[in-house]
């Protein structure tokens, strides 16, 4: 993966401070740069297209020559992190012993699903991926029935089983990883393992440009073409009830001078109403307002503002979770080393660069508009023409941004029921979805650990 830092695409900056803000803002579009490639369509993450039965038989005829190519790619899955004896390599030889017949198609071709399943879906069952809420779209675009007609006709068993594993750099920094690992070092494999399933459960295909933030390295990525555009430091949701869960979703527009709706736990529970109400120019000096409604309750907003809670910009990205990318006031903290702080919503450094970089390859604004909107200091919506996908992963193990695998503290203590499912029998049928409680964050923007 090749890192664009600021001697690459990034090579040409408008240096701007705006008005009351401490943050360096950059008004590049970086696909103006002449080694920045086209950018390729993203892929729909939503779609109403109406999936039709699979025409192909679930059964193929095999030969013998294919059913061995099979049962040697069983016998050196392990390499993918997969456990050859789930697939049992046993039963395949004992039917390619006895020759070319039903019961071998049969086994053939239940094993070649099974492969697929877990190659392209995950091993992992969804009860044991805590706080997963990605509904991975390649079951559905890369079906077994055509992926078997495929190998039958080709004959390239391993080849197009192949073709299934996750394409991004992390997986092949990994599957280094476990082959130079001793077999001794079980816990060093076995957390190898975890991470390259976890892969398994994202799309294959990330789209041609792309947020992905994995949340226990504290770091978000801008990708272009597989390409590290740039990265910020992240303060993520604080363990517990807390935590950030994981998802994937879309950014539809980017809100500078954003407002920020007080939580009623803190306009009641902490008497933050009254006080707005009672003493007019301490709420003023802060940016509140109030109002009260017919029924009692007051409504407390923060006016946009450098003392802001969401800072200068967050990124509108709907979903159940209520969770959102967003600046900070508290910008010092990004130079803590435990940055599990939020109430769930991510906050990112250097946001408004950020979010003018969002806006111009979204098409919503030219670099001299957001200039301009950023610096106006009121709130505005910018809806992006080009949505681009927001991956929030979480990944123990993986490349940092100077391409060295590391690991990474398992904050949510999430590696756990992960590593327990690669260690029991396979399940088949798996759930595409979790049955997991959607916790809406309500969002205070407030520190919440030491």
């Amino acid at each position: 993966m090749r890192f664009l830092g600021w001697s690459g695409a990034l090579a040409s900056l408008a240096v701007i401070a705006a008005p009351g803000t401490a943050q360096v803002l950059f008004a590049q579009d970086i696909l103006e740069q002449e080694d920045a490639a086209e950018v390729t369509a993203t892929p729909g993450l939503q779609s109403n297209e109406i999936v039709q039965s699979d025409p192909f038989p679930a059964v193929q005829q095999w030969s013998l020559d294919q059913a061995n190519a099979l049962l040697a790619y069983v016998e050196s899955v392990d390499a993918e992190g997969l456990v050859p004896g789930d697939y049992r390599p046993d039963l395949l030889s004992a039917e390619i012993a006895n020759g070319e017949s039903e019961a071998l198609n049969t086994r053939a071709s239940g094993v070649f699903a099974w492969l697929v399943e877990d190659l392209r879906d995950g091993r992992t069952p969804m009860e044991s991926r805590r706080q997963w809420f990605v509904v991975d779209p390649d079951p559905d675009l890369l079906p077994v029935g055509p992926l078997l007609a495929e190998a039958m006709e080709t004959g390239d068993i391993a080849g197009v089983l192949s073709s299934l594993n996750p394409a991004h750099a992390d997986y092949a920094a990994l599957r280094d990883a476990l082959a130079e690992t001793p077999e001794s070092d079980t816990r060093r494999r076995q957390i190898i393992r975890a991470n390259m399933d976890r892969w398994r459960w994202l799309p294959r295909d990330l789209g041609g440009q792309y947020l992905i933030t994995n949340v226990p390295e504290y770091q978000l990525r801008l990708m272009v073409n597989d390409r590290i555009i740039s990265t910020y430091r992240t303060i993520v949701g604080a363990p517990g009830r807390t935590a950030t869960p994981q998802l994937m979703e879309t950014v539809e527009g980017v809100v500078f001078n954003p407002t920020w709706t007080v939580p009623q736990s803190i306009v009641r529970g902490e008497g933050l109403g009254n006080r707005v109400l009672n003493n007019p120019q301490w709420a003023r000096r802060n940016g509140y307002t109030a109002t009260r409604g017919a029924n009692g309750w007051i409504t407390v907003v923060q006016q946009p503002g450098p003392s802001n809670s969401l800072g200068m910009m967050k990124l509108d990205m709907p979903n159940p979770h209520a969770i959102f990318l967003h600046d900070t006031p508290q910008r010092h903290l990004f130079d803590s080393d435990n940055r599990a702080r939020s109430h769930g919503c991510i906050r990112v450094e250097r946001a408004l660069e950020l979010a003018m970089t969002v806006a111009i390859l979204g098409r919503g604004a030219t670099r001299d508009e957001a200039v301009a909107i950023s610096a106006s200091g009121d709130y505005t919506r910018v809806p992006v023409e080009r949505t681009m996908p927001v991956y929030i992963t979480y990944f123990t193990m993986g490349l940092d941004a100077e391409g060295n695998l590391r690991s990474f503290d398992d904050i949510y203590n999430r590696d756990a029921p992960v590593l327990a499912s690669l260690d029991a029998p396979r399940q088949g049928n798996r759930n595409r979805a979790t049955s997991e409680e959607v916790i809406e964050i309500v969002e205070d923007a407030r520190t919440t650990a030491s």
